[in-house]
């Protein structure tokens, strides 16, 4: 029977933008999972592999400390953890393996409409509301601003309505939420989306190879995110337009018909979208039959 210690162990968001994504895209990389009755560990059937339930500011504190192998949470959490553990004199026991694609937003700062905004220099001498102390102070110093970061938990977005500071640091998906509060995104700090974080604790051959497949499998699934396998008839002396009009692709596979000297079949993987338009365009120029098909993995 396997122990813990032969399993890997990932950290992963219990609950927030992030959790449904991550999950999804572990199950698609083919893991089979079964939650525990507390609903806070998910165990790999197939695999072994284990999903731990955690908040995300505690990913990677359990990853820096060896408790969990892998984690998966925003790169806005990643560098403020690593930044709050530097300034403590403990390094960040954690690295950056993997970049996901998904859960993008960006961390910036905001003021109200009403006040004058000129550039960095306007933060001088003023409050910035923020949970992201040490992101700020990281930009602050690198841009000689004297200004003084205020921890504020919770809906940082009211801190001015509070008079507890005149501007505020803070994550920004649609920007709605500001909107609502009157305030107006001024300065982006951090481009975030969701991220693999590994332990810098060598990990044992064993498991270094299954993380080695499960990187190898996320590649499969991300990169054909938007991809489409098309298919279609074409004439010969049509093959040069129809290539030049599908997007995105690399060299496709062209295909005898069977009893036709002038057409050939074209199969081909394209990398980007592909729009009502396209196809018009693609049968303007000659091709028929014109299939297109979604693409679930693919290594190269």
């Amino acid at each position: 029977m396997e122990t813990t210690e032969q399993r890997i162990q990932i950290a992963v968001q219990k609950t927030g933008r992030l959790t449904d994504h991550s999950i999804d895209l572990l199950e698609r990389c083919g893991l089979k999972l079964t939650r525990s009755k507390d609903q806070l560990i998910c165990y790999g059937e197939n695999m072994p592999i284990d999903l731990l339930l955690v908040r995300d500011d505690d990913i990677p504190g359990l990853v820096s400390e060896d408790v969990c192998d892998l984690g998966i949470v925003g790169l806005n959490v990643v560098e403020e953890k690593r930044l709050t553990r530097e300034s403590e004199g403990r390094p960040a026991q954690f690295k950056r393996i993997y970049e996901l694609d998904f859960g993008h937003c960006r961390l910036s700062i905001a003021g109200p409409e009403e006040t004058p905004y000129e550039g960095p220099g306007s933060l001088e001498n003023t409050r910035i509301a923020t949970s992201y102390i040490g992101i700020l102070n990281q930009y602050l110093k690198s841009n000689d601003i004297d200004a003084e970061a205020v921890f504020f938990s919770g809906a940082v977005e009211i801190a001015p309505k509070l008079g507890r500071a005149e501007y505020i640091c803070d994550i920004v998906s649609t920007g709605s939420t500001l909107k609502a509060n009157g305030l107006v995104e001024q300065e982006v700090l951090l481009d975030s989306e969701a991220v693999v974080i590994q332990t810098q604790k060598p990990l044992a051959a064993e498991k270094q190879a299954l993380v080695d497949k499960i990187l190898q499998r996320l590649d499969g699934v991300l990169q054909v995110r938007e991809s489409k396998y098309i298919m279609l008839h074409a004439p010969k002396a049509a093959l040069g337009a129809i290539r030049d009009l599908l997007p995105g692709t690399e060299a496709p596979t062209i295909l005898a018909l069977d009893g036709s000297d002038d057409k050939v079949a074209v199969h081909v993987v394209c990398r980007e979208n592909v729009f009502w338009e396209t196809l018009e365009n693609l049968k303007a120029a000659g091709a028929s039959s014109l299939l297109v098909l979604p693409v679930e993995k693919m290594l190269a």
